[in-house]
């Protein structure tokens, strides 16, 4: 009990601070830095405080993240909790984005789950990858029809952030899907946390949706909420489901939170607005016994404040970003920048596919860095000498070893332009065309590209050129022997599922996200889907030598000299509607960071 009479019997545990989406309102555009994996708390400590927390009174306890499915050994620390029971844990529930759900919630429910939330924001699946910058709409609605077809789910809920001018106009779309099921609806106003580039003029509050959906749904009630339930329910009389507002910012619902948050890292915290933090992460591997444990909790439950800031106020600058719950901001290093999506024109505010365009990667570190003390590696960066001067790395002291590295890119290009590549025959049905000399211009451009040659075969003789010149061009490189280079480049054609109603880009709405401009479709129906398909051409390069240091710099060169000799081929038809991006390392091999491969989830 705090200071202020606030029971807290209520534990939110998250388990990581990965997540296989990067929504723009909780990752910063400009990524977070993870912590390494010592300093996360195991699954036994995990267990211990929990243990403690529920003996202590706490009968409630969600799994969160970052996503917590990513987690190893998810369903094993589920039943582990379950067995808490005997304290007098009564449920156990998890808040899940349902990308990797499905697979894992037979198992989750088996050993214990009792309660899931789903994030879903749009029922869109092109807005839904211009929110995450990933693909994955498909996956979180089977998630969502697998959760509400098993019974042994208490409840099942789904969230949705509510962002004006965005999503707002489909709330009554989300309504709508409670009138069959038993699921619950929640809408959350937008909330500030660090790098999310929060808003004011972005949130819609809780009593102006209610005002749109009592417009709609006249005979809606109020349906009975929960002790210190966040949301304020509603039903409409007829409908299986429920929906409710979270009001943080417009109606903060401080006087009855019974919340504590632990993080991923071990920091209790009391508040979700709050930056204060107290480890027992670093109490545990002190040796402190269960009673100091308890005692530091007591301390910091007694310091929570009455209420939090208004929204003008919050500390967003301290305070962690949401997907670390709490973590100390730290400055961004290299290794953890999360690319943001551009947008630069029509054709690619309304046709990239996002999951290409828009993919945000954690780029990891590939190159050898000095460590610290006991191996935790430096921060100072490796091609910066003491005094701040360019100093390229000494490699004189290693041994030779076999290293490869396997970069790839892409980019977008215009149906025109695809079929320039793919020896395509469809000039007839350029329906945007208004007449007869637009289409003689259009087939005079295509000549002048098919002049300069094969765009392919050019753009993968200029890819292999480059990677031999790459010390030549990025200055601190070291030249390497480079024994063999291979590079593919592969037209694609994407198809996206989006229903729409007829009508023109220009009359889309324009909205802000990461400080660009996308044009986002406001009368999208359910059910109607038409297929657009989206073009581009993917540059995959793969390097191998016996060398010092690694091939990656020589691979991702190869591949962006790739693309720019593609676009170089293509301008005369496709010069302003193109975009390059996604240029990455997929795998490397050799050296003494060790192998390593990007996950799936990431590519």
């Amino acid at each position: 009990m705090d200071a202020y009479n606030r029971q807290h019997n209520y534990l939110r545990i998250s388990l990581t601070e990965r997540c296989n989406l990067r929504c723009f309102y909780c990752m910063p555009s400009e990524g977070i830095e993870l912590s390494l994996p010592e300093h996360l708390l195991s699954d036994d400590e995990v267990i211990r405080l929990a243990t403690l927390f529920v003996k202590s009174g706490v009968s409630k306890i969600r799994l969160t993240g970052g996503e917590p499915t990513v987690r190893k050994g998810i369903v094993e620390i589920v039943g582990r909790l379950n067995e808490l029971r005997k304290y007098g844990l009564q449920s156990i529930g998890m808040t899940s984005n349902g990308i990797a759900l499905p697979r894992k919630l037979p198992a989750l429910v088996q050993n214990g789950l009792t309660h899931l939330n789903i994030s879903l924001d749009t029922l869109d699946p092109f807005k839904f990858e211009i929110m995450t910058r990933r693909m994955g709409h498909d996956a979180v609605l089977r998630s969502l029809r697998a959760s509400l077809a098993t019974p042994e789910l208490q409840s099942v809920k789904l969230n949705v952030v509510v962002i004006k001018g965005l999503n707002d106009h489909e709330v009554l779309d989300f309504i709508e899907m409670t009138k069959d099921s038993r699921l619950s609806v929640r809408f959350i106003e937008f909330m500030p946390f660090t790098g999310n580039k929060w808003d004011k003029a972005k949130m819609v509050p809780s009593s102006e949706l209610l005002s749109r959906i009592q417009a709609r749904y006249p005979a809606l009630r109020k349906g009975s909420d929960e002790l210190n339930d966040t949301a304020r329910s509603y039903v409409i009389p007829g409908y299986r489901g429920s929906f409710g507002f979270i009001s943080s910012m417009s109606d903060h619902f401080c006087g009855s939170c019974n919340r504590l948050r632990l993080t991923a890292d071990g920091q209790i915290k009391v508040c979700l607005f709050d930056a204060k933090e107290v480890s027992l992460r670093d109490e545990m591997r002190r040796g402190a016994s269960d009673d100091v444990l308890l005692r530091t909790i007591g301390r910091a439950v007694s310091g929570k404040k009455e209420k939090h800031a208004g929204m003008e106020d919050i500390d967003v600058v301290t305070n962690r970003p949401m997907i670390l719950i709490g973590d100390v901001h730290r400055p961004v290093s290299a290794r953890s920048i999360q690319r943001s999506p551009r947008s630069r024109s029509e054709y690619t505010r309304n046709y990239i596919p996002r999951a290409h365009a828009a993919r945000s990667l954690a780029v990891r570190r590939f190159s050898t860095a000095p460590t610290g003390h006991g191996g935790t590696p430096s921060a100072r960066l490796t091609h910066i000498d003491d005094a701040g001067r360019a100093s390229m790395v000494d490699v004189s002291p290693k041994e030779p070893t076999r290293r490869t590295a396997t970069a790839s890119g892409r980019i977008i290009v215009p149906r025109v332009a695809y079929e320039l590549v793919t020896d395509g025959t469809q000039e007839a049905d350029h329906g945007h065309l208004a007449d007869d000399a637009e289409m003689a211009a259009l087939l005079r451009a295509k000549e002048r590209a098919r002049s300069k040659g094969n765009v392919l075969v050019v753009a993968q003789l200029a890819a292999i050129m480059g990677c031999k010149r790459t010390s030549e061009l990025i200055p601190l490189c070291h030249p390497l022997p480079i024994s063999h280079v291979s590079v593919t480049l592969q037209p694609e054609a994407h198809h996206t599922n989006v229903g729409v109603h007829s009508r023109s880009a220009s009359d889309a709405p324009t909205v802000a996200i990461d400080s660009f401009a996308v044009h986002t479709r406001s009368d999208i129906g359910l059910g109607e889907a038409s297929q657009e398909p989206t073009y581009s051409i993917v540059c995959r390069a793969t390097v191998s030598c016996e060398g010092k240091t690694g091939v990656e710099m020589e691979a991702l060169t190869a591949v962006s000299v790739g693309l720019l000799t593609v676009w170089d081929m293509l301008k005369a038809v496709a010069g302003k509607e193109m975009v390059i991006g996604e240029i990455l390392v997929e795998r490397k091999t050799g050296g003494k960071s060790g192998d390593f491969e990007r996950s799936s989830a990431d590519q």
